[in-house]
């Protein structure tokens, strides 16, 4: 169910060089804290004034980053840093996630109307086909198993191979929130289908009213479904430029339950890394649980006026 690219070992990383730099990371070297640790003696790096950045990612900041997912959904649903993957932004994200999951030519299903520049972002470069499901303002442009299956059976009338649902949820740009119902009628078209589900989901800080947000990943669980194949198929994409309004430190995040998308999206990172710098003044700025709370609060404030 993973593309090519996923599936293959070509990266190098089981190289000695990278070996190396696995061991160096678990033991390294520091003259007061650790002087029997490792040196690493394989990176040209001048280390006076700027540190090179760890291409799967600070501990700390990811640390941070799925607290702060927790607390947007009301600590309704946990977190694993380990199924996080840094980008230099959501746009590399999801490119990133399309990479591991798509062939040049798969199609994805996603609801109308959609982000502009996912024809852009999704299409450009991977070749991805994206096939519409028409949502309707009679009904506030909801999802429906009707319209599920009319996209579906449009993508095959074209010979695609359908890979999966894209959403963005919050909407953008309607801004409306998914119900149950819907992300209810979406993991079992999923399930039926044998696809993947994708959910984007950079604005679900950015709320003022009920109905509230709810994470796929929140509906997954209370289907159930942890322990089924779709498990492995829930994504989502998320980004610290709209909540925290902070877009000039671009910060894009995969999280995966499917262990070989978070490996090779982590390998595929080092052509868009965050730097240090950003990875460690964020996680000091992000770190106070009280902050965030706060911040969050007044932005839902500020937003409804």
């Amino acid at each position: 169910m993973l593309s090519s690219k996923a599936m293959l070992d070509g990266h190098g990383e089981e190289s000695p060089y990278f070996l190396g730099w696995k061991e160096y990371e678990k033991n390294p070297y520091d003259g007061v804290e650790n002087p029997t640790g490792i040196i690493q003696m394989g990176l040209a790096e001048n280390q006076d004034l700027a540190l090179f950045q760890v291409y799967h990612g600070l501990p700390a900041f990811k640390n941070v980053l799925v607290e702060v997912r927790a607390e947007i959904r009301g600590n309704k649903a946990s977190f694993d840093p380990r199924k996080l993957v840094l980008m230099a932004g959501a746009t590399a994200a999801s490119e990133t996630l399309m990479f591991c999951i798509a062939e040049h030519g798969d199609a994805f299903l996603l609801p109308t109307p959609y982000y502009p520049r996912y024809d852009r972002d999704l299409k450009w470069r991977i070749g991805v086909e994206l096939v519409p499901i028409h949502c309707s303002s009679s009904n506030g442009f909801k999802v429906t198993k009707l319209a599920l299956e009319e996209a579906y059976e449009q993508a095959k009338n074209f010979s695609l191979n359908v890979k999966g649902v894209l959403i963005s949820n919050p909407s953008n740009p309607l801004g409306t929130t998914m119900s149950h119902v819907e992300l209810d009628e979406l993991i079992t078209f999923a399930v039926a289908k044998k696809i993947h589900l994708i959910s984007d989901e950079i604005f679900s800080g950015t709320l003022f009213e009920n109905p509230s947000f709810i994470s796929i990943i929140e509906a997954v669980i209370n289907r159930k479904l942890e322990k089924t194949d779709l498990w492995s198929r829930v994504h989502t994409v998320y980004s610290l430029s709209k909540d925290f309004g902070i877009s000039g430190f671009p910060v894009g995040m995969i999280y995966s339950n499917n262990e070989r998308v978070v490996s090779t999206a982590t390998k595929m990172s080092s052509y868009g890394l965050i730097s240090s710098q950003t990875q460690y003044l964020l996680s000091k700025l992000l770190s106070g649980k009280e902050f965030r709370e706060n911040y969050l609060k007044e932005n839902g404030n500020r937003v409804k006026e």
